[in-house]
Parts: structure tokens; sequence; C-alpha cells
């Protein structure tokens, strides 16, 4: 992964597993990627079938 990215994982909520795996580039603005993972945890919900609110998402530590 390049230092210019971040990797987000989505995560449900009810189970506590990770269902989908996101990288973005750092250099929009905060608000753009804000937008762009709301858009994204909504498509993961309705591939899985679920809740919108039941996703949420984290930022992937380099530890992981």
């Amino acid at each position: 992964m390049k230092p210019a990215e971040k990797q987000y994982k989505f995560i449900n909520s009810e189970t506590g597993y990770v269902i989908h795996y996101h990288t973005l580039n750092c250099d929009r603005a905060e608000d753009k990627v804000k937008e762009e993972l709301e858009n994204v945890k909504a498509k993961v919900a309705i591939k899985n079938n679920i809740f919108v609110g039941t996703v949420y998402w984290e930022v992937v530590k380099d530890e992981e």
C-alpha cells in the first residue's frame, strides 16, 4: 500500500466481522472522503442484505 493511500475496513456491527475493504487516496478533501465512504457503506449494506445502520468503517492500522 502506498503511503498516499488509506485503507478502510467496513464492519457489520451485529457480528463484528469485516465484510469489505476499500482503499482511497489521501489527497482528497476530508468531506469528499467521508462522502465516498458513505456511498461505499451503502453499497456494502445492499450487497450483504443488511441495514446501512449496522455497517461502520475504520481505518486499517499498519499493525493489522
